[in-house]
């Protein structure tokens, strides 16, 4: 069984994430201002979303005035979307842990994706997207 779907009802999955999110878990944040998660954070921070970067070598400090948690779990509020800048590996244990914490939505960056993961979200009716960037999305879509 494949979890891919046809680009219109991708695009429209998209546009629906995209518009039901208000808290995003950033996973995989990176306090360097040349690495993508830092652009797309900043992005999708300008586009009003309240994010919460996450990552454990960096719990306490601050990226882009957030405070950095080492997990989805030490997340005081509750979170609609993952965003994962993770490697593939990792992704099903993410799916995973936001299954256990309620996350509405996840969204796993260029570059990653795990049909296992893909299978694990749609059987607890997690939507997902994979292997794109809402930083891309959201102009492309005119959101």
């Amino acid at each position: 069984m494949s979890t891919e779907i046809n680009t219109a009802s991708r695009d429209t999955k998209i546009s629906h994430i995209l518009k039901n999110t208000q808290t995003i878990a950033l996973i995989g944040a990176s306090a360097k201002p040349d690495r993508d998660s830092y652009k797309v954070m900043a992005f999708l921070i300008e586009q009003g979303y309240q994010v919460f970067p996450v990552n454990p070598q960096l719990t306490g400090q601050k990226i882009q005035g957030r405070e950095v948690y080492s997990s989805l779990n030490d997340i005081p509020v509750p979170i609609d979307m993952v965003d994962v800048f993770r490697q593939s590996k990792y992704l099903y244990d993410i799916v995973n842990t936001a299954k256990q914490c309620h996350v509405k939505f996840i969204w796993a960056q260029q570059g990653v994706s795990d049909k296992q993961a893909e299978l694990l979200a749609l059987k607890h009716n997690i939507p997902m997207i994979v292997n794109s960037c809402p930083a891309i999305e959201i102009p492309r879509l005119m959101l």
